[in-house]
């Protein structure tokens, strides 16, 4: 499961695999019961859950070759001088954003790129938990 990093695929991947699974739910239950053997407590099993279905949405949705798509296309987009910045909400598309810009940076495309990414305060994550996994990036096209 690289679309989600998560640290259980082998043992979720054993246990799910050519097995009947009809609904989400099957899925689901086919997921803890190959997590309650690694004894992992109901956090890290809500983690893991997370985890996998994210990674489904992604391969299902080709998220990452559409980011990539976006990505390669993004620079021709802008006027010289122009400003991007780029919201991610998971590492996979943090990773993609990151090295495209770095990229760019080294090519000339780019004239800056934001060094660390931007995060949500503590404050902001104690009000907006759905901020806690974000991170900005920006660049400035080159001339």
């Amino acid at each position: 499961m690289e679309n989600s990093d998560e640290p259980h695929a082998v043992a979720i991947a054993r246990h799910v695999h050519g097995q009947g699974i009809h609904t989400t739910r099957d899925l689901a239950e086919r997921i803890r019961s190959a997590l309650r053997a690694e004894r992992l407590d109901d956090d890290d099993v809500k983690r893991a859950l997370q985890r996998t279905f994210q990674a489904l949405r992604i391969a299902v949705n080709d998220e990452f070759t559409v980011l990539d798509q976006f990505l390669a296309l993004l620079p021709g987009c802008l006027n010289p001088g122009g400003r991007v910045a780029i919201l991610t909400f998971h590492s996979g598309e943090d990773r993609r954003v990151k090295k495209a810009f770095q990229q760019g940076l080294r090519d000339g495309t780019y004239a800056d790129v934001a060094p660390e990414p931007l995060r949500a305060s503590p404050e902001e994550r104690r009000a907006n938990p759905r901020s806690t996994s974000a991170k900005l990036r920006w660049a400035l096209r080159g001339a």
